[in-house]
């Protein structure tokens, strides 16, 4: 069974140190269908590689909105 692999990025507002950026990565990579995520504070962005059919952006979105900030997915790309 061939997987395909999509990756998204997040905006994230709300977000303004290291313990922040860590609080969403810990949420996001414990998301179900999330292949692994990174979060850069100096661009309050997120790149988030996920299982198509598992999960979707608007899902992955939701999973940082529960951790406590805003996110809206910039763009949603098959990864490489």
């Amino acid at each position: 069974m061939n997987t395909q692999v999509n990756e998204v990025t997040l905006e994230i507002e709300g977000m303004s140190c290291g313990h922040c950026v860590g609080r969403v990565e810990k949420a996001l990579n414990a998301g179900s269908g999330i292949v692994g995520a990174t979060v850069d504070l100096s661009t309050n962005t997120a790149q988030v590689r996920f299982t198509e059919g598992a999960t979707s952006a608007a899902d992955i979105a939701a999973i940082v909105t529960e951790a406590g900030y805003d996110a809206k997915p910039k763009n949603a790309s098959p990864a490489a």
